[in-house]
């Protein structure tokens, strides 16, 4: 758990790249959608996150700006004034308040990830980018906006203990020990995504792995990701993520 000013910083910065990051790739919905991550719990016990300001597309979020909420929606700290998006909290809290091995929650609207989540085979196992997610996802039927704090209980009840969701014919949800996984598994995702869309648009026979190497393939990757998270190895691939972003907007650590 994250107990030092130094950490709550790095937090900061972190979801701050990420939004800066979601933005560069293009992923980003407007005003809309979120990336949120768990702070240490406040005073009182109450469990507290952070999240965008309403209103800021994903390149105006910075690291001061972020907005601090509590479980119940309550805002704790607002530096822009705006407060949050209700649908937003009500997707989020509902993982942050079940599943304290997430420390970061990310939810985009693509167009490749919208698509995929509205057809019934949801993503195929077809290239070494999807097999990482092979049975490794899990899905929520769509209910509507998420302005309905009921729905939090089925989606944490439809989330389990996976990482990954779609959230059926409206887009993706994702999971990170830290933000870096959920950036790493957004972008893959996202990548898996188009790449089914551009394979089956091709009219061809798509060739979709066997389990047994899908499987393998999935499980390299999970070894990978927890030796960044569990035993404390470097992540080249978040630190280059970092450089990129203080070359095109410097301003996301402010």
């Amino acid at each position: 758990m994250l107990d030092h000013k130094s950490d709550i910083e790095t937090l900061r910065r972190d979801l701050a790249a990420a939004y800066q990051l979601i933005a560069h790739l293009g992923m980003d919905d407007g005003i809309y959608t979120h990336i949120s991550a768990r702070l240490p719990d406040g005073p009182d016990g109450a469990r507290r996150f952070l999240l965008n300001p309403f209103g800021l597309r994903f390149d105006e979020v910075t690291a001061s700006n972020l907005v601090t909420v509590d479980e119940t929606g309550a805002v704790v700290d607002d530096p822009y004034g705006a407060g949050v998006n209700a649908a937003g909290f009500t997707i989020h809290s509902a993982v942050h308040m079940a599943r304290h091995d997430a420390v970061c929650v990310l939810h985009t609207h693509t167009e490749a990830g919208v698509a995929v989540s509205s057809v019934k085979e949801g993503l195929l196992s077809l290239n070494q980018w999807s097999a990482q997610f092979h049975n490794r996802i899990a899905f929520h039927a769509y209910e509507g906006i998420a302005l309905n704090l009921d729905e939090r209980a089925r989606i944490v009840a439809d989330l389990g203990d996976k990482f990954i969701m779609f959230l059926r014919n409206h887009g993706t949800l994702v999971l990170g020990r830290s933000i870096a996984e959920a950036v790493k598994y957004t972008i893959n995702l996202e990548r898996s995504c188009k790449a089914q869309i551009a394979a089956l648009g091709m009219g061809l026979t798509p060739d979709v792995l066997p389990d047994d190497v899908a499987e393998h393939t999935a499980g390299q990757y999970a070894r990978s990701y927890d030796a960044v998270e569990l035993n404390g190895a470097s992540d080249p691939e978040w630190e280059a993520i970092l450089r990129l972003l203080r070359r095109k907007a410097p301003a996301f650590e402010q």
